[in-house]
């Protein structure tokens, strides 16, 4: 496949903009506005390309967050590829982990609706330069990969691929060895999965250049410079440049405690602050007082915070651990679940799964029969919840998991579920 020159005022040189790591989907903190937000980012990057009249926009993986994105979210990047599209500016892709499907991808869908190329070993010539793409590929499965790509006749030649690579930090897959052992001579290689964008020449096996453009939306409270993307020009070699877009803003809050001082003093770093619609990141070291994380969560959002959350970095000595006996776990088991006030209904259930050794895959039709067998007794009482034998130990109404809203290596934080749809809902 073949793309002309998009701006005839620079034949002689081709321009694309390099993104990626969009996580269309992705609700942080379980807030529908961070859902948007990410919507929104992606938007302002490819309203760029239009202003720019970039010659193709280059997508690096994690279009979406999720590989089973909401309608919502496919409707919001079909919006944006028809737009390009009606600009006549070419969107290229390959496919990153948290969206990589078993057979058919996202990309594949919207090839086939003319809004996309999915990148592979054929080249795809933009101008001057023939682009090929490399999909996320598992660690497992990348010892017998051959990097064979298809010759081209383009004056240049670049990769597109999705993953943590060497010689970059925390990298686990070598681009040099793809550089050596490619068919294909590259002389720019794209990249996504990296969040911090981070750009390095590499002479060996011969001279490239290996950029990520980072992602477009804040994913995690790690992320604290500016977000962004690449804008690459093909013209007496390869220039490599970087511009920021605007996106909600998180606040930093840095306290590192001395000893005697609390919350009282974090508040007063967070009022230093305008934190009006922005998301609080506070972040406590030291050897101050142990603090409470709503309290100061909560100061935050009186005063306009969209969200806050609390990193207390410090350990300490949880008093709330339970003296557990490994001589007889199935002793302490009971215990704990005393403790949970169930009804004897679910007291029953409990004894009925544990004692019977049940396998995972029947344990839903275990306790719905029984279940019914307790209904049709009809001693409705069963299922009235008894006091917990402790003293207050957990509380069901108040105490849950911690929500840091992160995304970490290749952890893919979950959407709301709702609307979820398939790919055969559309093929």
């Amino acid at each position: 496949m073949t793309y002309g020159a998009h701006n005839e005022a620079r034949e002689s040189m081709t321009r694309v903009l390099h993104t990626g790591d969009t996580h269309l989907g992705y609700q942080q903190y379980h807030l529908a506005t961070r859902r948007e937000d990410f919507l929104s980012a992606f938007e302002q990057v490819t309203e760029d390309a239009v202003a720019d009249d970039v010659d193709a926009v280059v997508h690096a993986g994690d279009l979406f967050h999720d590989r089973k994105p909401t309608l919502s979210d496919i409707m919001g990047a079909l919006s944006v590829l028809g737009r390009l599209d009606e600009a006549d500016v070419p969107f290229l892709a390959v496919v990153g982990n948290h969206e990589s499907k078993r057979d058919r991808q996202w990309l594949d869908l919207f090839e086939r609706m003319g809004l996309a190329t999915r990148l592979g070993s054929e080249p795809v010539s933009v101008g001057d330069v023939a682009f090929y793409g490399l999909d996320f590929v598992p660690r497992s499965q990348r010892e017998n990969l051959d990097y064979e790509f298809d010759p081209h006749s383009a004056e240049y030649a670049a990769l597109v691929s999705h993953g943590l690579f060497e010689p970059f930090d925390h990298g686990d897959w070598d681009a040099r060895r793809i550089l050596r052992e490619s068919t294909v001579e590259f002389d720019a290689v794209l990249l996504g999965d990296d969040h911090e964008p981070q750009t390095e020449q590499v002479e060996e096996p011969h001279e490239a250049w290996l950029t990520y453009c980072g992602s477009t939306e804040r994913a995690s409270a790690s992320e604290r410079d500016e977000r962004g993307y690449n804008l690459v020009d093909f013209e007496d070699g390869v220039d490599v440049r970087r511009r920021g877009i605007e996106t909600r803003e998180f606040v930093f809050v840095d306290a590192e405690l001395a000893e005697g001082e609390g919350s009282d003093v974090i508040c007063e770093r967070i009022g230093q602050y305008d934190v009006e619609d922005a998301v609080v990141i506070v972040t406590i070291t030291g050897e101050g007082k142990q603090v409470m994380p709503a309290g100061i969560e909560e100061f935050a959002a009186e005063r306009g915070a969209l969200v806050a959350r609390v990193n207390d970095q410090r350990e300490f000595e949880d008093e709330s651990e339970l003296d557990v006996t490994f001589a007889d776990p199935d002793d302490a088991v009971r215990e704990r679940i005393g403790d949970l006030g169930l009804s004897g209904a679910a007291r029953d259930i409990d004894e009925t799964i544990r004692a019977s050794k049940v396998a995972d895959s029947n344990v839903a039709d275990t306790v719905q029969e029984h279940v019914a067998e307790l209904v049709d007794d009809g001693d409705d009482e069963v299922f009235d919840a008894a006091p917990a034998s402790g003293e207050g130990k957990f509380n069901q109404e108040t105490e849950s998991p911690a929500d840091d809203g992160e995304e970490g290596g290749e952890t893919a934080a979950g959407t709301d579920g709702d609307g979820q749809v398939t790919m055969e809902d559309y093929l």
